[in-house]
């Protein structure tokens, strides 16, 4: 059998196969709830063979989603639309995946397609439109923006800091009221996790900031807390950026540090991205281009890794999990081109027996599933 297409298990929960769906924003929520796009969205990757179906960043407050489209569980009112998710994707073999977000300094911009002809991407609350109506402020470990003339965001204080570390408390403890199975802290790509690990967003000198320790403590003590309601046979994953790309920003050998203290918290498992802390870092993207940290973490935190990016072809997947680099790949654009990449890579490496197509397609469609 493909590597790609063994089970793995994380404390009680077993996935299926390696493969993973990433969380891809869709910005499509209104007031965020979950809605039929998302169940479509997420369900067809689970019927298409992915072994672990992850949402979208998922705010644990109103204004910590990036836009107004971003889907959200700070009230109870959004269990209901997540947990007719997590029902679809168990019913299709897959293990379902929440990730809880807050965009931090990177909050209350308008949708990616509402802004190519505009210069000012931020929103604000007079606005009025559904899509164009903002929030009063975006919260940070210090108030810089992200890019010179973005706006200048809030820098929280120490009440606001363990206030909103409280509301990813609440948060997990939906997601496990809605049926999910993984919970994902989301640390990358310059939201608000990330920006109180990185040096280059956290100018503070109080406890949660100055120190590698001060920095990182943000994000280990929301693991610690959730792991206090996350049930214990549930894995919990963080998202790391593993690099900013930048002199003096955020390394990949603070991340194997961070990673092997998350791991001491409760962590199962490390999301392995990359860059956002700033705008201008120089990334060298390319197939596969971010699975050296994978693999460095995984062998120096001793905890299981998730590769991303630019994972595309089937033989790379399998190489990556058969190779050691990584125990998982996280697959995004791959997945949006073909929803059934799962199923047609388990033919490509001879494992259609495994991972056919659902009855409701397999009956007409036959063992040609390329």
């Amino acid at each position: 059998m493909p590597d790609l297409f063994s089970p793995l298990t994380l404390r009680g929960v077993t996935i299926r196969n390696r493969i993973g769906v990433s969380p891809m924003c869709m910005y499509s929520a209104v007031n965020g709830t979950p809605n039929d796009w998302q169940l479509v969205h997420l369900g067809s990757r689970a019927v298409g063979g992915a072994g672990l179906v992850m949402t979208e960043a998922t705010a644990v407050v109103p204004e910590g989603r990036i836009t107004p489209g971003c889907t959200g569980i700070w009230d109870d009112a959004h269990i209901d639309g997540w947990r007719r998710v997590t029902e679809f994707l168990r019913t299709y073999g897959a293990t379902s995946a929440i990730q809880l977000a807050h965009a931090g300094r990177k909050a209350s911009y308008r949708r990616p397609w509402d802004h190519r002809d505009r210069t000012d991407r931020r929103i604000y609350p007079d606005a009025g439109e559904e899509w164009d109506k903002g929030w009063d402020r975006a919260d940070a470990p210090s108030a810089i923006p992200f890019r010179p003339n973005d706006h200048v965001p809030h820098e929280m204080t120490i009440d606001e800091i363990h206030a909103l570390q409280r509301r990813w408390v609440a948060a997990a403890a939906r997601a496990n009221e809605a049926g999910f199975d993984v919970v994902e802290l989301h640390g990358a790509h310059g939201y608000l996790i990330h920006s109180f690990n990185s040096p280059l967003s956290n100018q503070r000198t109080d406890e949660y900031g100055g120190s590698f320790e001060n920095r990182t403590r943000f994000v280990r003590e929301i693991a610690a807390a959730v792991r206090t309601v996350w049930p214990n046979h549930k894995p919990l994953f963080v998202r790391l950026s593993c690099t900013d790309w930048v002199d003096g920003g955020w390394t990949v050998t603070d991340s194997v540090k961070l990673s092997a203290m998350l791991k001491d918290t409760g962590a199962d498992l490390i999301d392995c991205s990359s860059g956002g802390a700033t705008p201008d870092a120089e990334i060298p993207v390319g197939p596969g281009f971010q699975v050296p940290f994978a693999q460095q973490i995984r062998n120096e935190s001793e905890i299981a890794t998730a590769a991303v990016g630019a994972i595309t072809e089937p033989e790379q997947a399998n190489e990556i999990i058969s190779s050691g680099q990584a125990d998982m790949v996280f697959l995004a654009r791959a997945f949006l081109r073909d929803p059934y990449w799962g199923v047609h890579a388990a033919a490509k490496l001879g494992r259609y027996s495994d991972l056919a197509y659902p009855d409701q397609y397999d009956f007409f469609i036959g063992r040609e599933p390329i």
